[in-house]
């Protein structure tokens, strides 16, 4: 196609655009300009044309971006009495200069969104979108939309999700593997709401937050007078509570041996009796586990019982660590942060320098750190950005690393001062800038501190230093 073609490509656009459109040459003067454009601006296109961009428009900023090779996008702009408005008119507006192939000047060209319309066009959007909601969240709760709150659509979090579905549609024992904090517990709830008991109890213990020696009672009960300092009446323990329903033993790693034969013949036997009791109670629950522990490694040491181990993986699904999922990293992060904005009314964003040094951060911690982060960082921000200077300096530390490693630019000396400057600003946040305070909390001398952060320089502001 010659450049004829795609003038007229180009007019048509204008033409039955909503957007406004205005294009200068190099020389600042207007060159096309749109009717809607020109109605907004209470004037003609034999009016515009030919005359100085900013005769017509003066806030326009075109001549400088074509001038510094630059370009704007997304821009909120407020147009007022000097436009002739009687009241400020808000708009949406994406400009640039435009170049060819050797960088010389052609001229730019500005694209403005008006407010009242683009709100028309996004309800409409909004109105569409809620329709597909609606029949999503049923289509979902129909085949296991419980697992939408295991929040991730990476291709390894996707498989592991379809087997959490294939799971729910039966009542087998289930052990959950993996790392601490990759959402263990999650993932059980989701298998139990999206089975057929999820209308019965799920009853939930960690078995490694609960004594050894009060485990027995917790999961059986007891008898009125059984030991000292029983409650009168009894108590009932979790298994029957999760009569009919589930019971997830989360750690169950770190259940003792000998409750691992009680609770290996409840799976054998279907049936409990109380501490101090005589009679059995009959008992139908389905056995949720999960465990952060290598299971087979200690069933070797004699730490786990082989014959419970075989009850317990009738199903086995292993929850990948964070850093094999990278992908979902962005969805995690902004939904921790959405949460907290909803419950503060606040708006904070993430910057992309911080998404970037998520995704090279390893992630010991998993999901439950990057929820912490995302706190810490929110507690923390000065600004409607969570930037890097928010993050805790051993994440910022390890980016600066894994870019040296890659770009191989940076020695050592290099990355100890980066670290040292990240280190000595978190402290200088966590004082609330007070130099003397940060002093002690790093242990050395004020003076020295000053020294530091002339070296690196941090800037304190006029407002920090007054809080010295």
């Amino acid at each position: 196609m010659d450049d004829r073609g795609y003038r007229y490509i180009f007019k048509r656009l204008m033409d039955i655009s909503d957007d406004g459109f205005v294009v200068i040459d190099k020389d600042g003067k207007i060159t096309d300009i749109n009717d809607k454009y020109c109605a907004f601006l209470k004037t003609s296109k034999e009016e515009a044309v030919g005359k100085e961009v900013k005769s017509i428009i003066s806030g326009s900023n075109l001549p400088t971006l074509l001038e510094n090779h630059e370009s704007e996008e997304g821009l909120v702009i407020k147009i007022g009495e000097d436009m002739g408005f009687t009241e400020d008119a808000l708009v949406i507006v994406n400009r640039s200069g435009v170049f060819d192939e050797d960088g010389s000047d052609i001229g730019a060209i500005a694209q403005v969104k008006f407010r009242l319309q683009t709100m028309d066009s996004a309800q409409k959007l909004m109105q569409k979108y809620s329709e597909l909601e609606y029949y999503r969240d049923e289509y979902l709760k129909s085949t296991g939309g419980y697992f939408e709150e295991a929040l991730g659509s990476s291709e390894v979090f996707k498989e592991v999700k379809m087997q959490g579905l294939k799971a729910a549609r039966t009542s087998f024992p289930v052990l959950i593997t993996g790392e601490t904090g990759t959402g263990k517990e999650v993932f059980a709830n989701a298998i139990h709401n999206a089975g057929d008991r999820r209308d019965k109890p799920m009853v939930s213990i960690n078995c490694a937050a609960i004594p050894g020696d009060l485990l027995e009672s917790e999961l059986f009960g007891y008898e009125e007078g059984s030991f000292t300092g029983a409650k009168k009446g009894g108590k009932k323990g979790k298994i029957e509570l999760a009569n009919e329903g589930t019971l997830f033993l989360d750690e169950i790693g770190d259940m003792p041996l000998s409750m691992q034969a009680k609770l290996l013949r409840v799976l054998q036997e279907k049936e409990i009796e109380k501490i101090g009791g005589y009679k059995t109670i009959p008992v139908d629950i389905r056995i949720l586990a999960a465990t952060r522990k290598n299971l087979e490694e200690m069933i070797e040491k004699g730490e786990f019982r082989e014959d419970l181990y075989y009850r317990l993986n009738v199903i086995n699904i292993e929850m990948p660590p964070l850093r094999k999922r990278k992908d979902d990293i962005p969805e995690l992060a902004l939904h921790f942060l959405d949460k907290l904005n909803r419950e503060y009314k606040t708006n904070i964003t993430l910057s992309n320098e911080v998404l970037e040094c998520f995704g090279r951060y390893s992630w010991p911690g998993n999901i439950r750190e990057l929820d912490n982060v995302i706190k810490s960082a929110y507690a923390s921000c000065d600004s409607f950005h969570i930037r890097l200077i928010d993050l805790p300096s051993k994440m910022v530390a390890a980016k600066k690393v894994t870019e040296s490693g890659e770009e191989d630019a940076k020695k050592l000396a290099g990355l100890m001062d980066e670290y040292e400057k990240n280190v000595i600003t978190e402290e200088l946040r966590r004082c609330n800038w007070n130099c003397k305070k940060a002093a002690e909390e790093l242990g050395i001398h004020k003076s020295l501190l000053y020294k530091k952060i002339a070296k690196h320089g941090i800037d304190l502001g006029r407002e920090r230093y007054e809080n010295r």
